[in-house]
């Protein structure tokens, strides 16, 4: 039985860290082969599992020094139907994935949650197309109905939550809340947006956020940007609107480099965590509800580090 599908701690005033980039972290610091960006891939095997447990573990530990919260986002963000076929999954492997990977998160918070840190279990989901071209895009039936599979499945586990990440068009986000909401799941959307703030479809975070709170009955439990670097989305946060107290959450990129120079480069762009830990600082001050904090492409644990440090 979930532990906190119910109440969710994060929805409080307390601060949640989450992990940095996995995907980045295992191919340029773990030097591994991840076809497709894939890592749950590496739930197929024991060597796999084990470097999947060091990666959270070391996010555990900081959370549980700091006396701060933790987000176990499972590392099933490619976990779905078109991308997993691709990888030789089926219907029932894929579905076994996804549930190894929450028994994973389970292990690792039974290890390291505290009173002080409570630790809160997401079932992952990412976008059905590539993260940052809004070339394909779904209607939002289309999108339910792919993302129901992924969701029934964390529905049917201990995961408190289902999360997305990297969204770059709003069909897409309006689906899977419906999804969620057909299954009683708790969702927090993530949209990712370009050097000028604007999501790679051409709306606004406004736009995205006011108009799948309409399509949804403002189901989302929160809404958190990811996968761009603070510099590229400060200044349309200065709008004083209410759409801006939905965003709970932030996943930056460590670089500055957009989307297209990201996926052109074959050389990870670390950037300087400290500065990207007072980025944080100052956005800690713009957004009034915004207490889940951690990284994105590029990022790793000395980004969380310094983002911990200098909001606390």
């Amino acid at each position: 039985m979930s532990k906190y599908r119910n109440n969710l701690p994060q929805l409080r005033d307390k601060l949640f860290v989450t992990d940095g980039g996995l995907e980045t972290t295992l191919v340029f610091h773990e030097e591994l082969a991840l076809p497709l960006f894939a890592a749950f891939d590496l739930l197929k095997d024991e060597q796999g599992i084990d470097t999947l447990r060091s990666y959270y573990e070391r996010y555990a530990t900081i959370a549980r020094q700091r006396g701060m919260g933790f987000i176990l986002e499972a590392p099933t963000w490619r976990a779905s139907r078109d991308w997993a076929e691709q990888l030789g999954y089926d219907a029932v492997t894929l579905a076994d994935a996804n549930r190894k990977a929450i028994g994973l998160m389970l292990e690792v918070r039974e290890t390291y949650e505290t009173s002080a840190s409570p630790m809160v279990i997401s079932g992952n989901l990412g976008p059905r197309g590539d993260g940052y071209v809004a070339d394909t895009k779904m209607s939002v039936t289309q999108a339910r109905d792919y993302h129901k599979q992924q969701i029934e499945t964390f529905a049917q586990t201990d995961a408190d939550m289902v999360s997305v990440l990297t969204l770059n068009y709003i069909e897409e986000a309006m689906g899977i809340a419906l999804a969620a909401r057909d299954n009683n799941m708790p969702v927090a959307i993530s949209f990712t947006v370009e050097t000028d703030g604007l999501l790679p479809s051409g709306d606004t975070l406004a736009e995205a956020i006011q108009k799948t709170d309409e399509a949804t009955d403002a189901y989302p439990v929160y809404y958190m940007i990811n996968c761009a670097h603070p510099t590229h989305f400060e200044h349309v946060l200065n709008d004083a609107s209410g759409w801006r107290e939905r965003i709970h959450g932030v996943r930056a990129n460590a670089s500055k480099r957009s989307h297209a120079e990201l996926d052109e480069s074959t050389e990870l762009d670390d950037g300087n965590p400290r500065e990207l830990g007072n980025h944080y600082q100052q956005l800690r001050q713009i957004l009034p509800n915004l207490n889940v904090l951690g990284g994105c492409c590029g990022t790793d644990h000395r980004h969380v580090e310094a983002i911990c440090s200098a909001v606390a």
